[in-house]
């Protein structure tokens, strides 16, 4: 099968309904999101900032903001959600791989704001990050998980990746994925039940 590349950012968005006359919109992340990227940033708990960044001192440097925002989608992608709360755009998560050296192999990550995990953004985001990789020639996606963060262990097994001991210690988990042509299922409204 050949796949379509998607390398321009302006292809990424979409929006699905929400509950209470919300919708949830998905779309690229690009240096004019710098604003979205701070504040998901620095409305994470603790707890989250740990989880994603795998220790609790990364501080949200203009370095590490221009490393976030500044997408080579030539090569990598990443994906923000955003949902309007009374007529704010507030972002809720960002989803991103990024190639390995060999060229068919990417590092996966996503995070969700903390209000919004356990409502299917999480794997919303998952899946849409996994199907541009996937046109974008990606044969396999890894990442590193905490072995404690159970929500995203759940989701990487309910997505079909595989578990492993990590090389680096029991701290860690591998989830790894093979991808292959088969075409994504078509989208779907968000599931408020799955995380």
């Amino acid at each position: 099968m050949t796949s379509t590349r998607i390398r321009d950012p302006a292809l990424l968005a979409d929006s699905w309904p929400l509950l209470h006359a919300h919708s949830l919109t998905i779309r690229a992340l690009e240096p004019a999101h710098a604003d979205l990227e701070v504040r998901f940033g620095l409305a994470l708990s603790k707890e989250s900032r740990y989880e994603r960044f795998h220790g609790g001192g990364v501080k949200l440097t203009p370095e590490l903001l221009a490393r976030l925002v500044n997408v080579d989608y030539t090569r990598d992608a990443a994906l923000i959600a955003t949902v309007a709360l009374g007529g704010v755009e507030t972002p809720v998560g960002v989803a991103r791989y990024a190639l390995a050296d060999d060229g068919v192999s990417a590092e996966v990550a996503v995070t969700v704001a903390d209000a919004w995990q356990g409502c299917g953004v999480g794997r919303l985001l998952l899946e849409r990050v996994i199907e541009i990789a996937r046109r974008n020639g990606v044969r396999r996606v890894t990442g590193d998980v905490l072995a404690t963060n159970a929500r995203m262990l759940a989701l990487a097994h309910r997505t079909g990746f595989r578990i492993d001991l990590h090389p680096d210690g029991a701290e860690l988990r591998r989830i790894d994925r093979e991808l292959d042509d088969a075409p994504a299922a078509p989208d779907a409204p968000l599931a408020l039940t799955e995380a």
